[in-house]
Protein backbone atom coordinates (compact mmCIF):
# COMPACT_ATOMS: atom_id res chain seq x y z
CA UNK A 1 0.00 0.00 0.00
CA UNK A 2 1.11 3.67 -0.76
CA UNK A 3 1.28 6.20 2.33
CA UNK A 4 -1.34 8.35 1.95
CA UNK A 5 -0.15 11.89 1.33
CA UNK A 6 -2.72 13.99 0.49
CA UNK A 7 -2.18 16.36 -2.05
CA UNK A 8 -3.34 19.75 -2.70
CA UNK A 9 -6.96 20.14 -3.87
CA UNK A 10 -6.82 21.43 -7.85
CA UNK A 11 -7.64 25.01 -7.45
CA UNK A 12 -8.06 25.54 -11.87
CA UNK A 13 -9.38 23.84 -14.53
CA UNK A 14 -8.14 25.15 -18.25
CA UNK A 15 -10.63 26.13 -20.95
CA UNK A 16 -11.24 23.80 -24.23
CA UNK A 17 -9.10 24.73 -26.78
CA UNK A 18 -9.38 24.28 -30.72
CA UNK A 19 -7.55 20.57 -29.90
CA UNK A 20 -9.94 19.79 -27.34
CA UNK A 21 -13.22 20.29 -29.54
CA UNK A 22 -12.19 18.14 -32.47
CA UNK A 23 -11.03 15.29 -29.74
CA UNK A 24 -14.68 15.77 -28.82
CA UNK A 25 -15.77 15.82 -32.69
CA UNK A 26 -13.82 12.64 -33.02
CA UNK A 27 -15.41 10.88 -30.30
CA UNK A 28 -11.77 10.73 -28.35
CA UNK A 29 -13.11 13.29 -25.17
CA UNK A 30 -16.38 12.69 -23.93
CA UNK A 31 -18.48 15.42 -22.15
CA UNK A 32 -20.11 15.19 -18.58
CA UNK A 33 -22.40 17.98 -16.85
CA UNK A 34 -21.80 19.06 -13.37
CA UNK A 35 -24.81 18.27 -10.59
CA UNK A 36 -24.45 19.12 -7.51
CA UNK A 37 -22.24 21.44 -5.28
CA UNK A 38 -19.32 19.04 -4.27
CA UNK A 39 -17.29 20.70 -6.39
CA UNK A 40 -17.66 23.94 -5.48
CA UNK A 41 -15.72 27.00 -5.94
CA UNK A 42 -13.50 25.29 -9.13
CA UNK A 43 -16.92 23.86 -10.74
CA UNK A 44 -20.35 25.02 -10.14
CA UNK A 45 -23.62 23.36 -11.28
CA UNK A 46 -24.61 22.96 -14.74
CA UNK A 47 -20.32 23.56 -15.74
CA UNK A 48 -19.59 20.75 -18.30
CA UNK A 49 -16.23 19.55 -18.78
CA UNK A 50 -14.00 16.79 -20.79
CA UNK A 51 -13.13 13.65 -19.97
CA UNK A 52 -10.56 11.20 -21.75
CA UNK A 53 -11.92 8.07 -21.14
CA UNK A 54 -8.57 6.45 -22.31
CA UNK A 55 -6.27 8.16 -19.90
CA UNK A 56 -6.10 5.06 -17.47
CA UNK A 57 -6.00 2.48 -19.57
CA UNK A 58 -1.97 2.08 -19.33
CA UNK A 59 -1.43 4.25 -16.22
CA UNK A 60 -2.98 4.96 -12.80
CA UNK A 61 -4.51 8.15 -11.68
CA UNK A 62 -2.43 10.55 -9.73
CA UNK A 63 -2.98 12.29 -6.66
CA UNK A 64 -4.36 15.48 -7.78
CA UNK A 65 -6.12 14.46 -11.08
CA UNK A 66 -10.06 14.97 -11.09
CA UNK A 67 -11.78 12.22 -12.59
CA UNK A 68 -15.42 10.75 -12.84
CA UNK A 69 -15.99 7.47 -11.42
CA UNK A 70 -19.11 5.30 -11.02
CA UNK A 71 -20.08 5.48 -7.19
CA UNK A 72 -19.50 1.98 -5.88
CA UNK A 73 -22.94 1.99 -3.75
CA UNK A 74 -24.96 3.31 -6.38
CA UNK A 75 -24.56 1.56 -10.20
CA UNK A 76 -25.05 4.27 -12.74
CA UNK A 77 -24.51 6.89 -10.68
CA UNK A 78 -21.25 8.95 -11.93
CA UNK A 79 -19.04 11.65 -9.68
CA UNK A 80 -16.64 13.72 -10.04
CA UNK A 81 -14.23 14.25 -7.41
CA UNK A 82 -10.28 14.67 -7.05
CA UNK A 83 -7.89 11.69 -6.18
CA UNK A 84 -6.23 12.78 -2.72
CA UNK A 85 -4.09 9.19 -3.08
CA UNK A 86 -3.84 6.07 -4.52
CA UNK A 87 -3.42 2.72 -3.05
CA UNK A 88 -2.89 -0.86 -4.81
CA UNK A 89 -6.62 -1.42 -4.70
CA UNK A 90 -7.75 2.06 -5.50
CA UNK A 91 -8.36 5.50 -5.13
CA UNK A 92 -9.32 7.74 -2.34
CA UNK A 93 -11.69 10.30 -3.35
CA UNK A 94 -12.84 13.21 -2.79
CA UNK A 95 -15.42 16.97 -3.50
CA UNK A 96 -13.93 19.96 -2.81
CA UNK A 97 -16.98 20.90 -0.44
CA UNK A 98 -16.67 18.94 2.01
CA UNK A 99 -19.66 19.71 3.06
CA UNK A 100 -21.94 19.30 0.07
CA UNK A 101 -19.92 15.73 -0.83
CA UNK A 102 -20.28 12.09 -0.70
CA UNK A 103 -16.90 10.80 -1.04
CA UNK A 104 -14.21 8.07 -0.30
CA UNK A 105 -14.79 9.54 3.27
CA UNK A 106 -18.05 7.80 2.99
CA UNK A 107 -17.45 4.54 0.89
CA UNK A 108 -13.91 3.85 0.89
CA UNK A 109 -11.22 3.16 -1.72
CA UNK A 110 -12.84 3.41 -5.34
CA UNK A 111 -11.55 0.07 -7.70
CA UNK A 112 -9.42 1.28 -10.87
CA UNK A 113 -12.50 -0.29 -12.98
CA UNK A 114 -15.05 2.25 -11.62
CA UNK A 115 -13.11 5.03 -12.81
CA UNK A 116 -14.72 6.52 -16.08
CA UNK A 117 -12.06 8.86 -17.01
CA UNK A 118 -9.77 11.97 -16.50
CA UNK A 119 -11.41 15.37 -16.78
CA UNK A 120 -9.04 17.56 -19.46
CA UNK A 121 -10.63 20.56 -19.31
CA UNK A 122 -14.28 22.87 -19.03
CA UNK A 123 -16.33 22.86 -22.03
CA UNK A 124 -16.52 24.57 -24.31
Amino acid sequence: MNSPIETAPPSQLRHSQITDVVLWLLRQRRRFRIVGASMLPLLVPDTEVLIDSNAYRQQRPQPGDLVIAYHPRQPGLRLIKWVVYVDDDGCFLKGLNAAASTDSREFGLVPWREIVGRVVCRFP
